[in-house]
């Protein structure tokens, strides 16, 4: 994904530049008008309509849109200056040969002088929030490299120029034949040999694995492919190799100088998954809101019956292994997990997941919370903090992922959700784990952000009738 990863944040980039540019426009016209002025605002928007799509191209001429994270503030500013000036000329210019004397040439200079600031204080402010979120784990793409020698070398310098990226590297895998560089084994970590590479990527987290195997070092290409694409894992080959595999393949060049091959095990379009985070912000700050008017009521009834904490939290798998901590009201007594070895013999799912009818470790309130969906609401917090997503997948506990096959493992390559296609598909009804993840795996492989509104809206249906849960 890195051909995603930097067009991912290019579009955002290109988004705030926009917002940016516009906010700045209409500061300077009310700087020079006041707002008794602005009712005439729109007969200048042709000058906006001229200036985004200019502003763009001169932005991507002197590099705005390429990694800034080596570049310094003063080298950030002067880019900007020139960015600036050189759209300063274009306006000016067009301004004298429609002869426009209603839009002053002070308004201009202080369009100029806002957006420059903004464009500044709001590229400042992204870089911050990003090292911010990275050096907490978050937005972040864990790399497994395959190799040690001159190709690896060159990739991980590469990659170290564009942090900004969010792409780390866990470590290194050698293979057999190939000469390590002591510069690329001294800066990274050798966590074993290619043969031990399927384990590795079940034992942490891994997005992705990328090959940096020279030609003449001869690797059983075909079963790397089928068997991390059933782990969910997208590869990347720096080498040519040939072959037809069912994976969605890309070919690119990795910034500008590195031939990579790509086989998706999935392949969601970035424009759609900004939709898809945005749909969870907006999602989890209206079920927060609701979850915040319920809390004094649901707190009291729970504690009534079962004294003890309101809420529940326990350790999950998110995306590729990631643990967090995912949160509910409390629905059991306090003994539960103590009493669920006893209750093994009555589980009426086939596979990794545990579920019987009439749970004696469930409270009175808690069937009535688990009837309703109301014990799921502070999972809404866990989608705010981008642990999870409205729509996924169902988040396992790490002893159940323990006792997966290897298959099953794909259900874990994506955040989970508090919904998902199984929870609309009758889950009660579905006793076999291997339909459960067929279900999911079919929710992967067609995932498109309609996909993710047709669930939520069968959810709301599901949770006002009541069905599907207990």
């Amino acid at each position: 994904m890195l051909r995603q990863q930097a067009n991912l944040i290019m579009y955002i980039s290109v988004m705030l530049d926009q917002i940016s540019l516009l906010i700045a426009f209409s500061a300077a016209y009310i700087s020079r008008r006041g707002w008794h002025g602005f009712e005439k605002f729109n007969d200048h928007l042709w000058i906006l309509l001229i200036v985004m799509p200019c502003w763009f191209l001169l932005y991507h001429n002197v590099g705005m849109y390429h990694s800034l994270r080596t570049v310094s503030v003063t080298g950030l500013l002067g880019k900007l200056i020139k960015a600036h000036l050189l759209g300063a000329l274009i306006v000016a210019s067009l301004l004298y040969l429609t002869k426009s004397q209603e839009f002053s040439r002070i308004t201009l200079v202080l369009f100029l002088l806002y957006s420059i600031i903004l464009s500044l204080a709001l590229k400042q402010t992204v870089r911050w929030i990003l090292g911010m979120l990275r050096s907490r784990g978050q937005n972040v793409r864990h790399l497994l490299v395959v190799g040690a020698g001159t190709q690896a070398q060159q990739l991980l310098t590469l990659l170290s120029k564009h942090e900004n990226w969010g792409l780390r590297v866990v470590g290194l895998v050698t293979v057999p034949n190939e000469q390590p560089i002591k510069d690329v084994t001294q800066n990274y970590p050798v966590l074993g040999g290619v043969e031990q590479l399927f384990a590795l990527c079940m034992q942490r987290p891994v997005d992705e694995v990328i090959f940096c195997v020279p030609r003449n070092i001869f690797l059983d290409v075909e079963m790397f492919l089928t068997r991390l694409d059933e782990l969910g894992i997208t590869v990347r080959m720096v080498l040519s190799t040939g072959g037809r595999f069912n994976a969605q393949r890309e070919i690119g060049l990795f910034h500008g100088e590195l031939p990579i091959l790509t086989f998706h095990s999935y392949a969601f379009d970035e424009f759609q998954l900004i939709l898809k985070r945005l749909l969870d912000v907006v999602g989890a700050f209206v079920g927060l809101a609701i979850t915040l008017f319920l809390f004094p009521f649901v707190a009291f009834a729970i504690q009534y019956e079962s004294p003890g904490p309101v809420l529940f939290s326990q350790e999950r798998l998110g995306k590729h292994g990631r643990i967090f901590k995912c949160w509910k009201f409390r629905s059991m007594f306090l003994d539960a997990e103590e009493r669920k070895q006893a209750l093994m013999a009555l589980n009426e799912m086939n596979g990794a997941m545990f579920k019987i009818k009439d749970d004696p470790r469930v409270t009175k309130v808690g069937g009535f919370l688990r009837k309703s969906s109301i014990d799921e609401l502070p999972q809404f917090w866990n989608v705010l903090c981008g642990d999870m997503s409205l729509v996924g997948t169902r988040p396992p506990t790490p002893a159940e992922v323990a006792t997966y096959e290897t298959w099953h493992r794909k259900r874990i390559c994506i955040k989970p959700g508090i919904t998902g296609l199984w929870q609309v598909s009758g889950r009660n009804q579905i006793t076999d784990f291997d339909e459960v993840v067929r279900l999911d795996i079919q929710y992967i492989e067609s995932w498109n952000i309609w996909l993710d509104i047709k669930i939520l809206l069968k959810t709301i249906r599901v949770v006002l009738l009541w069905t599907g849960a207990r």
